[in-house]
């Protein structure tokens, strides 16, 4: 397999459309005086698109004259759903997205009985390049704007109150992004989204900060910004190997920012929040699943506020990596427990939906245009809610627990 290289700047394509979600309460306010209107219907607007209604004709506290033009200035649709597929009894729905530009991308809602966690994409492709991720291996196309990564919280919190999941009508608890892309290499429109995520209503979602996760290959730069906003998310490392010399290979962006570096930069945000991260470990057969590489993993985190996330591989057609086999599981487990760090495993689920870790980027095409997709689901880890994370940190994976930046400038 031809190694990628790494890409941190997205290739420039036409930008989607203005949409409120892109802009401050005051520029929206400023827009909807410039459509000769009271600046106070941009709250109107506000509260109908955070509480998901796309209809004109259900605004009915704008008047009927204008309220085309303004949804059409101010609130243009940039994700069509092209379809939804479902698992487990309805529970998970893993959504198809096609984008303003004819890209695809794809968020996972999934219900549990006592919350419910949408999966979410930050970008079309990927540029980390990791040869075992389906997602790494297909490029990228573009980073996603804030609405549209917006847009796929607010869909699933939509889909929770109208009750379109079984068990009734609910609420979107936590959102985490471990879809399609790295987060942070996106960080602007990330970070606009986290402001969305957290806002109270009408102006946001109004979760809250530790119900949301930030998932990263290792962009150090970045988790150091980030841990100088102040907000306490959950981060979520993706490290898959504890040396610098397999982890060059597995993750490239370790010949940018090596392991250390990248728990150094996790370990300072964790000081400042007080709140453990997960480092997320795909198991692969015979390359990271050795008894002696938990032994090195375990001196390297335990005596660290971490805790280990271990996502046996789900291999994707054509590819030469597999799972690593139950007993070498359950020594790596073992191996790290004894070395006193928290350790959980995921079992595989939504594999029938092509939900599973890696595997949708090689499964599906729409019009002839490959569509790549997000993470299905997971259980929580201490003081988060992780799905099956992208394997690389950036894209494609769904389980359930068992036991320079880039990209910041407003480009679309």
């Amino acid at each position: 397999m031809t190694a990628l290289p790494l890409v941190f700047d997205a290739p420039r394509r036409t930008k989607p459309p203005r949409h409120l979600a892109d802009l401050t309460r005051e520029e929206a306010r400023a827009a909807v005086t410039e459509l000769g209107q009271p600046a106070f219907r941009a709250d109107q607007l506000a509260r109908h698109f955070y509480a998901g209604v796309t209809d004109p004709a259900q605004m009915t506290d704008l008047p009927a004259a204008v309220r085309e033009d303004l949804t059409t200035a101010l609130l243009p649709g940039l994700l069509t759903p092209v379809r939804h597929q479902s698992a487990d009894g309805g529970r998970t729905r893993k959504t198809l997205w096609r984008l303003h530009d004819g890209a695809l991308v794809e968020s996972v809602l999934m219900r549990y009985p006592e919350r419910a966690t949408v999966c979410i994409s930050s970008q079309a492709g990927c540029g980390m390049a990791c040869p075992f991720c389906a997602t790494g291996q297909s490029g990228l196309t573009r980073n996603l704007s804030a609405a549209e990564i917006i847009g796929q919280a607010v869909a699933a919190a939509a889909a929770m109150a109208n009750g379109e999941i079984p068990g009734g009508p609910g609420r979107l608890s936590n959102v985490v992004f471990m879809g399609m892309g790295e987060p942070l290499a996106n960080y602007a429109r990330v970070r606009k989204t986290l402001d969305a995520l957290l806002t109270p209503a009408p102006h946001g979602l109004g979760l809250a900060q530790r119900s949301v996760t930030v998932s990263t290959v290792g962009l150090v730069p970045a988790i150091r910004k980030l841990t100088e906003e102040g907000l306490n998310v959950t981060l979520a490392v993706s490290l898959h190997a504890p040396d610098d010399e397999l982890r060059d290979t597995l993750v490239p962006i370790n010949t940018r920012w090596n392991v250390g570096e990248v728990l150094g930069a996790a370990d300072d945000f964790a000081r400042r929040t007080g709140r453990r991260y997960s480092v997320e470990y795909a198991l692969i057969r015979d390359v990271n699943d050795q008894p002696f590489r938990a032994d090195l993993l375990g001196k390297l985190l335990a005596k660290r506020l971490a805790h280990v996330n271990l996502i046996p591989l789900n291999p994707t057609p054509g590819s030469k990596w597999d799972a690593s086999p139950l007993p070498a599981q359950q020594e790596f487990v073992a191996r790290l427990r004894a070395a006193g760090v928290p350790t959980t495993v995921r079992d595989t689920r939504g594999s029938d939906i092509d939900g599973a870790c890696g595997q949708l980027a090689a499964a599906d095409q729409v019009d002839g245009v490959p569509s790549i997709a997000v993470p299905v689901p997971g259980t929580d880890l201490p003081g988060t809610d992780l799905p099956g994370t992208d394997l690389s940190g950036t894209g494609g994976a769904g389980v359930e627990e068992g036991v320079a930046l880039g990209a910041e400038s407003d480009q679309g």
